[in-house]
């Protein structure tokens, strides 16, 4: 058996791996096993009882989380005229129109998040290459194609989050800093949940919620009992 850290060790005492926590509990458990020397980010992971492969099943949205991320969030939009000029008053970070796709061709990557409305999508769906691939293609499906540009930056800048089912029907999501209050990291972690709940497609059979756990960038896993979120027929896998 490796032998454990000594910082690693100390989380032993307070994590069972095989208890499940309330939220509250578990967003208080992360906070007390956190021993990295920056401001770890904390994550939630929740498997889904669907099959990604199937359309009809994709899980996918956004939510403002009620406390943010406590991430600094550096916004790009593709706009022209007055909606360009909407973006920058609303706070953005980059705004442009065709001379801005073509930065971005060439190499321009210095941002998190990127919004556009829908008369520059014929410009950047050229991007797709590039932003696809790093989850940061403007869909309206999450808000990001619009011409409410104020709204969508200050959401982003606001603390928005994007989630996405994965292959394996996981969700992976940011919900906080371990700097932040508990009842905070709880708040922030049971509004992704409950977004999730609503979320689940018509065609999901059996259980829906399966499992739940959460975790700061270097400390292990929490698990989060799934009972008061599972909708649905069926056993827990």
């Amino acid at each position: 058996m490796p032998k454990l850290s000594k910082n690693r060790g100390k989380t032993v005492d307070f994590v069972d791996p095989a208890r499940k926590h309330t939220v509250e509990e578990a967003c208080a458990i992360v906070k007390k096993v956190t021993f990295a020397k920056f401001d770890e980010t904390v994550d939630l992971a929740v498997r889904l009882g669907v099959n990604p492969k199937h359309a009809d099943q994709m899980v996918r949205g956004a939510l403002v989380l009620p406390h943010g991320t406590g991430q600094t969030v550096r916004v790009l939009v593709f706009a022209k005229g007055e909606k360009e000029a909407e973006a920058r008053a609303a706070g953005a970070d980059f705004a442009g129109s065709d001379d801005m796709v073509a930065k971005v061709s060439e190499g321009f990557m210095d941002f998190d998040r990127v919004i556009a409305t829908p008369d520059m999508m014929g410009a950047v769906g050229k991007l797709g290459r590039i932003l696809g691939p790093r989850g940061l293609m403007p869909n309206p499906k999450v808000g990001t194609v619009t011409f409410d540009i104020k709204n969508a930056v200050t959401e982003a800048k606001g603390g928005k989050i994007e989630y996405r089912v994965e292959k394996a029907g996981i969700v992976h999501a940011r919900v906080g800093k371990v700097s932040f209050a508990e009842a905070s990291l709880a708040e922030n972690a049971r509004a992704l949940i409950n977004a999730l709940v609503r979320a689940k497609p018509s065609t999901a059979k059996g259980t829906y919620v399966r499992s739940i756990t959460i975790s700061s960038t270097m400390g292990p896993g929490v698990k989060i009992d799934t009972a008061q979120f599972i909708t649905g027929g069926g056993e827990e896998a």
